[in-house]
C-alpha cells in the first residue's frame, strides 16, 4: 500500500534530518566548540560507524517485534537527540546524544521497506522502495536546508531545533496511521545469514561501499567545500543545499522508474557522477553560475545513491529484503564513514578543493564491482545453459 511507504519516507525524513543536518552547519560547530572541522566531521562519521558495525545485527535482534513499535522505538530515539542537542551541551555529550539513534537507524528502515512492499505486486516493489527512500531526497530539499538557514539567521542549536519537530511529525504519522503489525512468521538466523556466502551479494556489497565512499568525501564537506573552493556564504549555501534537494527529489522518482527496467545500468548511469562531478567541479572554477549548474547535476546524481544501493544488494538476493536492506545501509554508512574520514584528512593536508578527486578513485572501484558482478552472473548463466 502507498500509504505505508508515504509513513516510511515520512520517517526516513527524521533519520536523515538528524543524520545529514549536521552537513550543513559543521563550520559553526567547529567554531563553538573551538576544534577543527575534521574533529567535527565525526559527529557524522561516529554516527554512520555505529550504522555500520551494529546494523545486521540489530535487524535480525528486532526482526521478531512488532513493526509499527520498532518504527515508533526508532523515531522516539531521534527526537531525544534533536532535544539534547539543541542545548549545546558539551561535546562529548553532543557525540554521545547523535550515537544513540545510529543503533536503531537501519532497524528503521529495514522495517519501514519491509511494510511498503509488503502487499505490493513485485513490479510495483521498486517503485514503492523509491517512496521510502525521496524521504532522503525530500530532507534534502526541506529540512537540511532550512535548519542550515535558521542556523545562519540565529545559531546552530536551532537547527537541532528543527530536527526535532521532523522527529514528533513522523511519530504522530507513525501513531496514527499504522496499524498493529506483529510479525506472524519470523525467519531463522541462519537462513538470513546465508546470504554472506554468495559472491554476487558480497560484490554487490562491495560496490555500495565504494560508491557511498565515492560520493561523501566530498559531500560531508559540502558547507565546508562551498565556502573555502567556491566562496559562498552561509546564506547562499543553504540555497544551494535547496537547489541540490529539490533536483534530487525529482530525482529519486526517476531513479525508481528506471530501477523497474534494468537495476544494474540504473545503478552505473547515477554512478557516473562520481567521476563526472569532480571535473565539472574543477571547470567550473570561480563562475558562479556555471557552479549552481554543477550542483543541480550533482544533486541529480547522487540523491538516489542509497535507493540505488539498496536495490542492486537486494536484486542479488530478494528472498532477503530486510536483512539484505540492513547490510546495505551498513556497508552505506560505513562508506559515509570511510568518506568523511578521508575526506577530512584531505581538508588538514591538502586542501578542501581536492576532495572531489578522492570521490573519483572511489568510483571507479565501484565501476569495478558492478563489472566483476555482471561478469560473474554472465558465466553463470552460460554454465547453466551448458548444463541444460
Amino acid at each position: 500500500m502507498k500509504k505505508y511507504a508515504y509513513i516510511g519516507c515520512l520517517g526516513f525524513l527524521a533519520v536523515i534530518t538528524t543524520e545529514f543536518g549536521v552537513i550543513g552547519i559543521l563550520p559553526q560547530i567547529a567554531e563553538h566548540y573551538k576544534i577543527s572541522i575534521d574533529k567535527a566531521g565525526y559527529l557524522l562519521g561516529a554516527f554512520a560507524l555505529v550504522i555500520a558495525l551494529t546494523g545486521p545485527f540489530m535487524t535480525l535482534l528486532a526482526s521478531g517485534f512488532d513493526r509499527k513499535k520498532v518504527m515508533f522505538t526508532a523515531i522516539s530515539i531521534f527526537l531525544v537527540t534533536g532535544v539534547v542537542s539543541s542545548f549545546s551541551p558539551p561535546f562529548w555529550l553532543l557525540m554521545l546524544v547523535r550515537v544513540l539513534p545510529a543503533f536503531l537507524q537501519p532497524v528503521y528502515i529495514a522495517t519501514a521497506l519491509s511494510i511498503a512492499v509488503s502487499q505490493a505486486d513485485k513490479k510495483k516493489e521498486n517503485e514503492l522502495m523509491s517512496i521510502v527512500f525521496s524521504g532522503v531526497a525530500l530532507a534534502m530539499v526541506t529540512t537540511v536546508p532550512f535548519a542550515t538557514l535558521i542556523a545562519s539567521l540565529f545559531s546552530w542549536e536551532y537547527s537541532f531545533v528543527v530536527q526535532s519537530v521532523v522527529s514528533i511529525v513522523a511519530l504522530a504519522g507513525i501513531y496514527f496511521v499504522l496499524p498493529p503489525m506483529p510479525v506472524k512468521e519470523k525467519k531463522s538466523s541462519g537462513s538470513q545469514l546465508k546470504i554472506l556466502t554468495k559472491p554476487s551479494f558480497l560484490i554487490s556489497t562491495a560496490m555500495n561501499f565504494f560508491m557511498i565512499t565515492a560520493w561523501f568525501s566530498t559531500y560531508s564537506y559540502f558547507a565546508e567545500y562551498l565556502s573555502k573552493a567556491k566562496g559562498m556564504d552561509s546564506t547562499m549555501i543553504s540555497y544551494m543545499l535547496f537547489v541540490f534537494g529539490i533536483i534530487g527529489v525529482f530525482s529519486n522518482w526517476v531513479a525508481g522508474k528506471m530501477l523497474n527496467r534494468n537495476i544494474a545500468k540504473t545503478t552505473a548511469f547515477f554512478l557516473s557522477g562520481t567521476i563526472l562531478i569532480p571535473i565539472l567541479l574543477h571547470f567550473s572554477d570561480g563562475n558562479m553560475m556555471a557552479t549552481v549548474v554543477v550542483i543541480g547535476i550533482w544533486g541529480f546524481l547522487y540523491s538516489p545513491s542509497f535507493l540505488n544501493a539498496s536495490t542492486y544488494m537486494i536484486s542479488s538476493v530478494p528472498e532477503s529484503l530486510e536483512f539484505a536492506n540492513s547490510l546495505a545501509t551498513s556497508f552505506g554508512n560505513l562508506g559515509v564513514t570511510l568518506g568523511t574520514t578521508v575526506g577530512g584528512w584531505i581538508i588538514i593536508t591538502k586542501g578542501v578543493v581536492y576532495n572531489p578527486w578522492i570521490g573519483l578513485v572511489f568510483g571507479v572501484l565501484a565501476f569495478l564491482m558492478i563489472g566483476l558482478r555482471s561478469f560473474l552472473e554472465r558465466k553463470k548463466r552460460f554454465q547453466l545453459k551448458s548444463i541444460d
